[in-house]
């Protein structure tokens, strides 16, 4: 768990406004008939008009900007010729490389008029992800965090991913401590003022078990379920945590 400086603060501060910018014009851009690669296309002339990079282009070969993850695919679907259709739901996340630190922040957005059911997953995945966010301060563990965002979800009656996890990130887009969407409250490293964490909870309709698809990247529900994603990068500070990446969910 790594220690930001005032100065690194400043800077991911800067850069997660810069994320928070191009998700707003990506979620202008979604509607039916768009195809991932527009938005992939969309999100780098973003990024880089703002004197960014693109955290994962080339991250370990995966070959886009962003990660664009529709219905039941969970998490790090490639962009490319698919276009969206009226009641998808698709989950986008972006990283952004700016002065030499990372922040990583995920949305999922409705494609037109969706059903009932999965405007509740949305909202249930949204709010987890603010369950989680109430633990953290200094002294608290990560295991606090994992367990109030399973129990949130649980208790609606939907599924958590177990297979991705949250994490720390800086200099690196990911670093320690590794941040599960579940577990037992009081376990895990100790929360430290000043470090920073990517917390990201995925939620399944149907069972937690998910497969990664011939592409070697996207992953997916094992059951053909609906799955969303949400995730902001925030500061741990003495009694709460400021959002680096404020998204307008």
């Amino acid at each position: 768990m790594t220690i930001k400086t005032q100065e690194e603060i400043k800077i991911m501060r800067e850069g997660g406004r810069i994320l928070v910018r191009v998700m707003e014009e990506l979620k202008k851009a979604i509607k039916p008939g768009i195809t991932t690669g527009e938005l992939d296309k969309l999100a780098e002339e973003l990024i880089l008009k703002y004197e960014a990079k693109p955290s994962f282009l080339d991250y370990h070969g995966f070959p886009k900007t962003i990660c664009t993850s529709i219905n039941e695919e969970v998490v790090h679907g490639i962009p490319g010729l698919k276009k969206l259709k009226e009641g998808d739901i698709v989950s986008v996340d972006i990283g952004i490389f700016y002065k030499g630190f990372h922040t990583d922040a995920a949305a999922t957005f409705p494609v037109g008029k969706i059903s009932k059911d999965d405007e509740r997953l949305i909202d249930v995945t949204k709010k987890s992800l603010f369950s989680g966010l109430k633990e953290i301060k200094e002294g608290k563990k990560i295991g606090d965090i994992s367990s109030a965002i399973q129990q949130f979800i649980e208790k609606q009656g939907l599924s958590v991913v177990k297979d991705c996890t949250g994490h720390g990130i800086g200099r690196h887009l990911h670093e320690d401590p590794s941040v599960p969407n579940f577990g037992n409250p009081q376990e895990g490293p100790v929360l430290k003022e000043g470090a920073t964490l990517a917390i990201e909870p995925m939620v399944n309709a149907g069972d937690f078990k998910v497969k990664t698809l011939d592409d070697d990247w996207t992953i997916s529900t094992l059951d053909g379920e609906k799955s969303a994603h949400f995730e902001l990068t925030v500061l741990v500070l003495s009694k709460g945590y400021e959002n680096l990446t404020p998204l307008r969910f």
